[in-house]
């Protein structure tokens, strides 16, 4: 008897502690969103204007996220999200990165260009793996287009012309308004090159795995839905003279 008094007595207690324990606290809503991108122009430019950042600042605004915009290459804008001290990036691509929390909704889509001298070939993809390539340091190309394989990685974009001029490479990949920012600027005859267009990309956000990342990643999607839905996302992309049509197809239906 006395010891089933005492078992009693224990189980009571138990449950008496654990009555007592506290729950557990929410996570608190994020406050602020650290973003990092390289420049892009009409898109993530330092002076804070663009597609990407008008974009951002309306997913997060309205729901009380301060948005703060650091511009670094992109290779470092990952690090950065690796390290803890900026809380996403702009341009990546689903899964590119591991360890790192991806959104269910891309923002946008990176047309993929070859740019060579208009006297080579104009390539296809298949046959673009039998020519020198060469894309930026950090972009995955070889991951999410089949056939690219051989390829230098640069580490300036300023490296390329010179490359493809001096016969050292074939073509160079990258996104189509990089390639055709390249061939508009200032002292360099454009009618020399030719840019052809080889696939598409998704592209995502990148989010910090904490759970700071994953509450601003979860307020991206809810609010990406509710852009779409309502048409704003559309007239962002209007408002920037950007290419919407390539999106929609990933987009699911409203509803």
């Amino acid at each position: 008897m006395r010891r089933l008094l005492c078992l009693l007595c224990c189980v009571w207690g138990l449950t008496a502690f654990a009555a007592e324990k506290p729950a557990d606290k929410p996570a608190e809503k994020p406050s602020e969103i650290r973003v990092a991108s390289e420049v892009w122009v009409n898109y993530t430019q330092a002076d804070g204007r663009g597609l990407a950042w008008d974009l951002l600042r309306a997913i997060y605004e309205p729901e009380g996220v301060r948005l703060s915009l650091r511009s670094e290459p992109y290779v470092r804008s990952v690090g950065l999200v690796q390290r803890g001290e900026a809380d996403a990036w702009v341009g990546s691509y689903r899964n590119e990165i591991d360890n790192i929390v991806y959104p269910r909704w891309p923002y946008d889509v990176d047309p993929i260009g070859a740019l060579g001298l208009k006297t080579s070939p104009a390539p296809t993809l298949a046959a673009l793996d039998g020519y020198r390539l060469a894309w930026m340091r950090g972009y995955a190309f070889d991951r999410y287009l089949d056939h690219l394989k051989q390829r230098n990685e640069l580490q300036r974009r300023s490296s390329a012309l010179p490359m493809l001029d001096g016969h050292r490479i074939d073509y160079f990949i990258d996104a189509r308004p990089e390639l055709e920012e390249m061939i508009e600027a200032k002292g360099v005859d454009a009618s020399v090159y030719r840019i052809t267009d080889v696939g598409s990309i998704p592209l995502y956000l990148g989010f910090a795995n904490s759970e700071h990342g994953r509450a601003l990643a979860r307020i991206y999607d809810a609010r990406m839905q509710m852009l779409y839905r309502s048409g704003e996302l559309e007239r962002i992309f209007a408002r920037w003279h950007w290419p919407y049509a390539p999106l929609k197809p990933l987009l699911p239906p409203k509803e």
